[in-house]
């Protein structure tokens, strides 16, 4: 098995429900990798399992080349977890809270301190250090367990929804710490969300799960084309040619044609025929000013993923 994490045929059940349903995948060193899910898709099971926390009913995996259903210990020493719903020791201050982290981790004692106050400053919580953890915002008690993740300089590092109840300032610090992680100091983020859009910004890959089974693997421009190669286009034309234009579009076969002011913005063609259609438009005389193919988004994708497995069932 090569790779950061490689399953093969994972499976979990909880009495009659498949949490996990024969998971493969490999992740590869220092990629931030988007595990994509609504509630109970089987994200946080699969976290488990890799962290040695929960065992496997089938099939087989690794963890930075070890197992975690034998070596648990030892695969969580070198990956780093923030779960969705964290909890901290309300009752001791942030700084009392970190300095017994490190002491669990095995930091050594010289270096407990630099580290504790480095993810302090690293989440702008030095100034408040030495308050209960208890008085803290919600936001702050998630910057307080995302320092707590990264205290021991982890290899691997699980967040689950990190930038829950943080406010756009403090997201976007998550998303350049993330960043940086990865591309500086070549960690790896295996990052479990339903945020859209903080996964299409930070993530290499994504897998697309629901009711425990992967739906699809890939990158967002290889899960774009799996799914027919089919384009939205923007397309502005001259003030009086908008209507011509339009039904050109759904007689090309667009699937949606709206107008706004001298821009149509047209889905469902297939990137093939982009070319001819703009000799189409051209030769029928309409004044073409400027026409965009515009990628599918990461929430497009997914929605579109979703109810192509949910039709496959149906039928």
């Amino acid at each position: 098995m090569n790779g950061v994490i490689v399953t093969e045929n994972l499976t979990r059940r909880f009495g009659e429900t498949l949490a996990v349903d024969r998971l493969s995948l490999t992740v590869e060193a220092g990629e931030v990798f988007g595990f994509l899910g609504h509630n109970g898709a089987g994200k946080t099971t699969t976290v488990r399992l890799l962290n040695g926390v929960l065992l496997a009913d089938g099939g087989a995996m690794q963890v930075l080349g070890r197992s975690p259903q034998s070596d648990g210990p030892a695969v969580r020493a070198r990956t780093g977890v923030l779960t969705e719903t964290p909890s901290l020791e309300e009752r001791l201050t942030a700084r009392e809270n970190l300095t017994v982290y490190a002491n669990l981790y095995g930091i050594a004692l010289p270096q407990i301190k630099k580290r504790v106050d480095t993810v302090l400053e690293m989440f702008d919580l030095a100034e408040r250090a030495d308050e209960k953890a208890g008085a803290y915002s919600k936001g702050m008690k998630q910057r307080l367990a995302l320092a707590r993740a990264l205290l021991h300089q982890p290899e691997l590092l699980f967040l689950d929804e990190p930038t829950a109840a943080l406010d756009p300032v403090a997201a976007r610090q998550v998303h350049e710490i993330i960043t940086h992680l990865s591309r500086d100091e070549g960690r790896t983020v295996f990052l479990c969300t339903h945020n859209l859009n903080e996964a299409q910004r930070l993530c290499d890959r994504v897998a697309v799960m629901e009711h425990g089974r992967m739906l699809a693997l890939g990158t967002p421009a290889e899960l774009g084309q799996q799914l027919g190669g089919r384009a939205r286009l923007e397309i502005e034309v001259a003030p009086g040619d908008t209507g011509q234009a339009a039904d050109l579009l759904r007689s090309a076969g667009a699937t949606e044609v709206r107008v706004e002011h001298d821009t149509l913005y047209a889905a469902g063609i297939h990137r093939e025929a982009v070319p001819g259609l703009l000799a189409a438009l051209v030769t029928a005389g309409i004044h073409v000013y400027r026409l965009t193919p515009v990628e599918p988004s990461l929430e497009d994708i997914y929605f579109a993923i979703h109810d192509r497995a949910n039709g496959e069932v149906a039928s």
